[in-house]
């Protein structure tokens, strides 16, 4: 799975770096960004959940 985040969408929550933080980070700006897009399988579940919880709907995964 690779995780991506759309910076148009991207509001700079922080939700999915509260919930995944091996995954998402936030940029010096103050949005959520991929370090690594490539997301280890024990990682997965949580970068769905924060994916789901993230309320611009910015998080891609495929």
């Amino acid at each position: 799975m690779k995780a991506s985040v759309d910076w148009d969408r991207c509001r700079g929550h922080g939700v999915c770096t509260t919930i995944c933080p091996e995954v998402f980070v936030l940029s010096p700006d103050g949005y959520a960004e991929v370090p690594e897009p490539a997301v280890p399988a024990e990682l997965e579940a949580a970068a769905r959940n924060a994916a789901d919880a993230c309320p611009e709907r910015a998080i891609d995964l495929s």
